[in-house]
């Protein structure tokens, strides 16, 4: 054979070999890729079926042996979101997520704002009708304590009144008025209440001034979040009428608080109330302190009858005898009659800057100058 031959012979059989190397690829490629699709197919047989027991899961009940209420409040003017999010949190339901998509299949709309009462042993269709029955103005049923919240009570008091009344600890709720996270979960649902108050530095509660005075029911299965979630709730709801008022006063709801508390304590009557808030008004106006006895006690964290240099002179952003201004924030839980007297001051014109109460009668004396003030005091024997 010629070398002609040889050389065309090897590159015939270089040829073949890189033909039978190109089939081999092909077919090892083919059987990567086969591969690969039987394994997605398994893998998407095996997602169906976990969001398959998920969702079948998530519509049953929470615990179909738990009988106990849960008492849940649907604020007014809550999305289907936001009640997905509060029965999630409160464990009615196993998942928003799921919540959200079944009323949106059936269509489920037009639930009512108000208070539940759900159990964990519901079906997510039976929580879902209840939602639509509607819910009570207030807690129903019979609730296993009760704790009342008096008008000008302190955070501190609220505290040993809810030791008294119920079985969770003082030092547990101050615990929690000291929780960033839950303040911070409070201010995010309810931030035109809360925001004045989260930005304030120095602030020995955030909560101080933000639980409404009432009587609250305690229930079976309620926690002691949820019991103060009531009291924060019903605030916000007193005060929503007046938030657009406290803005077009260029005021804060914190400033509005303050003064509120302070008001609170030093006017009995409607009228004085309105007069005093005008008053502390023209302090401010005049760069003048406050001067409150209110607010030296809060700093002390005491209650005299009758305060020394010494007390007024004690080191506090509270005291509002050295500091001008409105302070860090609140000093007691004010009433809604102190707010409005607040937000409606009386007398301004007067240009009243001083004012005493005859301790035995009550009755209330207003002054323009320090002189004024003092002769009073010392015709009132005080």
């Amino acid at each position: 054979m010629s070398q002609k031959d040889d050389k065309k012979e090897a590159l015939k059989k270089e040829s073949e070999e890189k033909i039978s190397t190109r089939a081999k690829e092909r077919t090892v490629a083919n059987h990567i890729a086969y591969w690969i699709v039987g394994v997605i197919a398994v893998l998407a047989v095996i997602v169906a079926i976990i969001g398959f027991n998920y969702v079948n899961s998530s519509l049953q009940p929470y615990n179909s042996k738990n009988t106990e209420d849960i008492v849940v409040k649907v604020p007014v003017g809550s999305s289907s979101k936001d009640i997905a999010k509060e029965l999630e949190q409160d464990k009615v339901i196993k998942s928003g997520t799921v919540f959200n998509f079944y009323i949106k299949a059936q269509n489920y709309t037009d639930f009512q704002a108000g208070y539940y009462h759900f159990k964990q042993s519901m079906s997510m269709n039976e929580v879902v009708k209840q939602l639509q029955k509607g819910g009570s103005a207030e807690p129903t049923g019979a609730a296993s304590n009760t704790v009342l919240v008096r008008e000008g009570v302190t955070i501190d008091q609220i505290g040993d009144q809810i030791q008294k009344s119920t079985s969770f600890k003082k030092k547990d709720f101050l615990k929690l008025m000291k929780n960033k996270k839950y303040l911070a979960s409070l201010q995010k649902k309810y931030p035109e209440l809360l925001d004045s108050s989260m930005k304030k530095k120095n602030v020995r509660y955030h909560l101080e001034g933000y639980l409404f005075p009432a009587t609250y029911g305690l229930y079976k299965g309620m926690t002691l979040k949820e019991l103060v979630n009531q009291m924060v709730s019903n605030e916000n709801d007193k005060l929503q009428p007046y938030y657009e008022q406290i803005k077009e006063k260029n005021l804060t709801v914190q400033q509005v608080l303050t003064l509120s508390s302070l008001v609170e304590r030093e006017g009995v009557t409607n009228k004085d109330r309105k007069k005093i808030a005008g008053v502390f008004f023209n302090r401010i106006d005049v760069d003048m302190p406050l001067q409150s006895d209110i607010s030296v006690m809060y700093a002390l964290n005491t209650h005299k009858t009758s305060l020394t240099n010494k007390d007024t002179s004690v080191k506090s952003p509270y005291n509002l005898y050295k500091n001008k201004g409105y302070g860090p924030g609140p000093f007691n839980t004010p009433s809604l009659q102190s707010i409005e007297a607040v937000l409606n001051p009386s007398d301004r014109s007067e240009d009243y800057l001083y004012f005493v109460a005859n301790l035995k009668t009550g009755k209330v004396y207003y002054s323009h100058t320090l002189e004024e003030h003092e002769n009073k005091n010392s015709s009132l024997g005080q």
